[in-house]
């Protein structure tokens, strides 16, 4: 699950003549950036998500495109059952993890923060109310919610009976609404508020840090057990803003950082001593951070330097 996966490439395959790429690899690359982004949201890591697109591309080679009436709908059906192994294997890996788990986090391009769909789709906060969902019901709600796949599509893609994709979407709606944000921010309301923050972290402000946290917001870090972070998440504004002060007085290093876009949405890259410390992602409603991501695991932080494509469609 941590390891780091060469990319899934496909720049060229056989040709149907004249040099014309041949319409297999075609219809892939057409859809490359579609299937990325579905197993993504299915799995939080890309580089598993990588991975299922290498056993999509496999499988999709060996099938005859004359039996074939919607290329689309198939790539995306052999993706999700592909991303759905995964993930089982995922689960049981990461009952093994240190500490916190978080989705690994993508540097993304302005249109991906300008589709307050898709944005929210990938956001950190959305991610891990995914986590909480089994294999099957996730696979369901991505398909479904985001993707706006039909129920037949579905239930072709995951092995069920449509009867029961609508009783499983019904379910893992409800589970993930009384969990989600309760408002979608824009990403100039955010940047505001990541400002504030930003200038109390740089200062070892505890008063900056309190005014801008919400009184019961979340911090959860995650170093995967190569770098420091706490064990458990830290609840509750007062703690969470002596734990970042101190810690960094502690620490006795140069502290800059710098804003970026993470997932669709506005994020802080941290470096300690000029060195890439982290990416912070924060949670906004009412004008106040309510939930605070740090991932620190360096494995997890491979995808921060070039913008990963994702879309809906």
């Amino acid at each position: 699950m941590n390891e780091r996966r060469n990319a899934t490439t496909v720049t060229a395959g056989p040709t149907a003549g004249g040099g014309r790429t041949d319409p297999a690899t075609e219809a892939f690359l057409a859809h490359r950036n579609l299937l990325f982004t579905v197993a993504y949201e299915m799995l939080g890591s890309a580089a598993d998500a990588e991975d299922a697109l290498q056993e999509t591309w496999l499988r999709w080679v060996k099938v005859d495109l004359d039996q074939v009436h919607d290329r689309r709908a198939y790539l995306v059906r052999i993706a999700t059952r592909r991303s759905l192994d995964r993930l089982r294997v995922i689960r049981r890996l990461k009952e093994d993890y240190v500490g916190p788990w978080l989705p690994e986090p993508l540097l993304t391009a302005p249109d991906v923060a300008e589709d307050v769909e898709l944005a929210e789709s990938v956001s950190m906060a959305l991610m891990l109310v995914l986590e909480t969902l089994s294999p099957t019901e996730r696979a369901v709600f991505v398909l479904r919610e985001v993707f706006g796949v039909s129920h037949e599509e579905i239930a072709a893609a995951v092995g069920k009976s449509s009867a029961a994709v609508r009783q499983i979407a019904h379910r893992a709606r409800r589970h993930v609404e009384s969990r989600r944000p309760r408002e979608v921010v824009s990403p100039s309301q955010a940047r505001v508020v990541l400002e504030s923050f930003q200038r109390a972290l740089e200062t070892r402000d505890l008063k900056g840090l309190l005014d801008v946290l919400a009184p019961q917001v979340v911090l959860v870090s995650d170093g995967g057990g190569v770098k420091l972070a706490a064990q458990q998440p830290i609840t509750g504004a007062g703690k969470v803003a002596r734990m970042i002060v101190s810690g960094l007085g502690k620490a006795r290093v140069a502290l800059t950082s710098e804003h970026t876009v993470v997932n669709g949405n506005p994020a802080l890259l941290l470096r300690l001593d000029g060195e890439i410390d982290g990416v912070i992602a924060v949670r906004v409603e009412d004008a106040r951070i309510t939930g605070l991501y740090y991932v620190r695991n360096p494995q997890k932080l491979t995808r921060i330097a070039s913008e990963i494509p994702l879309t809906l469609r």
